[in-house]
């Protein structure tokens, strides 16, 4: 049984993200917002545990690069949240969990994730490191433009004046590409089927939601 489970790992994980997501999507649209919304820093935390199982992060240069992207997402919320110097005027709700001077923990957990899983996703393919550094960032910055229109509902951040403005986004690129071109200095590489499932299946959440008004 457990050779099977170390085989299959990886799609084992696949399919738990996507229940998850899939079954939040189900329960909110049938108007159960609340109850789903209240469990984010489980979705977010289990997909950082996975996240963790799959890589692994076992190696004090994967430590490192977690750390480095976890402190640096921190720091540049806590600008943001505190002097309004990175990302505008906002701050953060009640559903993302614990916070530090404002930025929760968990935000400094999904810059590392997002980070990782992104670069993933253009490792395996045969284009040039530049490209693949700037098309990771970017891929972090489409997910974070769909995330906008929900996170005030979900009650995970608002901006003054309703929605960002083109600060947050451009704040967004150069942060990812700085994290994209560290991670390419330690030359790590992820798994890129969970990676790859793992960034479609948070797309696909706020992608619907942000079409469902």
């Amino acid at each position: 049984m457990l050779d099977i489970l170390k085989k299959n790992k990886v799609w084992l994980s696949v399919g738990i993200i996507w229940l998850f997501h899939i079954s939040a999507v189900i329960g909110i649209t049938l108007g159960n917002l609340n109850w789903f919304i209240e469990k984010t820093p489980i979705n977010l935390g289990l997909s950082f545990f996975l996240f963790l199982f799959i890589y692994p992060i076992n190696n004090l240069k994967k430590v490192t690069a977690l750390l480095l992207f976890f402190v640096g997402g921190m720091f540049a919320e806590w600008l943001g949240v505190n002097y309004q110097i990175l990302f505008g005027e906002y701050k953060y709700g009640h559903n993302f969990g614990p916070k530090l001077d404002g930025v929760p923990y968990l935000i400094g957990a999904y810059w590392a994730l997002l980070t990782f899983i992104t670069a993933s996703i253009l490792d395996f393919t045969t284009l040039p490191y530049r490209v693949k550094i700037i098309g990771a960032a970017g891929l972090m910055v489409i997910l974070d433009f769909f995330m906008e229109k929900s996170a005030p509902t979900f009650h995970f951040w608002t901006f003054s004046g309703g929605m960002p403005t083109f600060e947050n986004y451009w704040t967004w690129l150069l942060v990812g590409i700085l994290f994209q071109v560290v991670l390419k200095l330690f030359n790590i590489k992820g798994n890129q089927v969970f990676s790859l499932n793992l960034y479609l299946a948070q797309l696909c959440f706020f992608v619907y939601f942000y079409f469902y008004d």
